[in-house]
């Protein structure tokens, strides 16, 4: 391997935690970011004549310390900034340290409650973690999100100025604000995921390298966070689901529904991951969604699905979570435990719903129980609404195909 390749590769696994162990000195994820990059660049004129070290991850993070304290030194009066950096670097990183049993004393940790604030937009927590945790270059994120690459630009310039300009501490915050800060952490790991996994909008239905990111993010958090069930729920839920990505696609990138998917393609290893994190969860909303996707995953069959069990699971998660997509979602798996009948009566009550105005997914679901019911007419105008809202290409020409199917049934003798 080359010295410049293998710069980038090394970087592109270590700079979350370079960064979060510059962050921890200078106390300002974009000014750590800078810093890592001079590493990089350091990196670049010297591996090709010195060679790649032993321990190339501790090399760019030594050098990116070293200009950190270097920074401080010069911008702080040097008696007392000194003494202070210096033992602030010296106790973080000394094995014996004593500290309190709450505190969480991981860089990385810190960094992802940093990037994940929420006085940032949820559009700038998305951004800012794939940059600095999931290490994507703006194009990369502009690319997966089919937004302009300016656009992702400005968002991480000004997440970055916003956590400056608030004051934002690089900690791991304690008891009720953990729990409410961990929250934003959690909702941005799983936005990520689910664009990858149904995208919004585009040529492509699935976007694997943002599941993968945002997987890798999850694992990352359950690691740091053992005793947080929650996070094992997240966890469990991204492993469940990603299990099916092989099956969830045609040969040409067509939608495969799950009704239609080769269960023989699921991944048994990620659904051997999910149940056991499912077993360290509770009974949040990431653990209940969980448990649902568990239950997909226990049946060997679709017309084994345990719907009853589904539906109860989505009552209770209605209960806790009460959202109208959660309910639309209930009313798929009532309709399969009851009958369709009793699921479109949930449906037809949220057909007022604001939020759902333009949801495509809502036509979607009436026209299959409408379809399901006999009222083909009806089913199908569903399915052309729904077709007209949806963003996604894929998507789009699923439900024009089952719209299309379903004229073609009917006009058969």
């Amino acid at each position: 391997m080359s010295a410049p390749h293998a710069v980038e590769t090394v970087f592109r696994i270590e700079s979350a935690r370079i960064i979060a162990g510059v962050a921890r000195i200078v106390r300002d994820v974009g000014i750590a970011e800078e810093l890592a990059q001079d590493a990089l660049v350091a990196a670049l004129e010297q591996w090709p004549e010195s060679g790649v070290p032993d321990r190339p991850g501790a090399w760019l993070m030594a050098t990116a310390r070293n200009r950190a304290i270097d920074l401080v030194r010069r911008r702080e009066t040097y008696a007392r900034k000194l003494a202070e950096v210096g033992r602030d670097v010296d106790d973080s990183y000394a094995p014996d340290a004593a500290h309190d049993p709450d505190d969480i004393d991981d860089d990385l940790l810190r960094l992802v409650f940093t990037a994940c604030h929420p006085v940032l937009s949820a559009d700038a927590r998305v951004a800012l973690t794939l940059r600095l945790l999931g290490g994507l270059t703006t194009e990369e994120i502009a690319r997966a999100f089919l937004v302009p690459e300016p656009t992702v630009a400005q968002r991480i310039v000004r997440a970055k100025r916003s956590l400056a300009r608030a004051g934002v501490p690089f900690e791991v915050p304690y008891g009720e604000d953990r729990a409410a800060r961990l929250a934003s952490v959690l909702e941005v790991i799983y936005l990520v995921f689910n664009e990858g996994y149904a995208a919004t909008a585009g040529d492509h239905w699935l976007r694997p390298g943002l599941c993968e990111d945002a997987l890798r993010l999850a694992r990352v958090l359950a690691g740091l966070m053992p005793q947080e069930p929650e996070v094992h729920g997240l966890a469990a839920l991204l492993e469940l689901q990603a299990s099916r990505t092989a099956a969830r696609t045609g040969p040409d990138g067509e939608p495969v529904l799950l009704a239609d998917q080769n269960r023989a393609r699921w991944d048994r290893l990620l659904i051997r991951r999910g149940f056991a994190a499912l077993e360290k969860a509770g009974t949040g909303p990431y653990a209940l969604q969980a448990a649902i996707a568990a239950c997909h995953a226990r049946a060997a069959r679709y017309e084994e699905t345990d719907w009853a069990t589904i539906a109860t699971l989505y009552g209770r998660l209605a209960a806790l979570a009460p959202s109208p997509v959660v309910e639309l979602n209930r009313a798929v798996a009532v309709s399969m435990a009851e009958g369709p009948a009793a699921g479109l009566g949930i449906v037809d009550a949220l057909a007022g719903e604001p939020s759902l105005a333009g949801y495509h997914l809502l036509p979607s679901v009436r026209g299959d129980l409408l379809a399901r019911l006999g009222r083909v007419a009806e089913a199908r105008a569903e399915f052309e609404r729904a077709a007209s809202l949806a963003r996604n290409a894929r998507e789009r020409a699923l439900l024009q195909g089952r719209s299309r199917a379903l004229a073609s049934d009917h006009a058969q003798p």
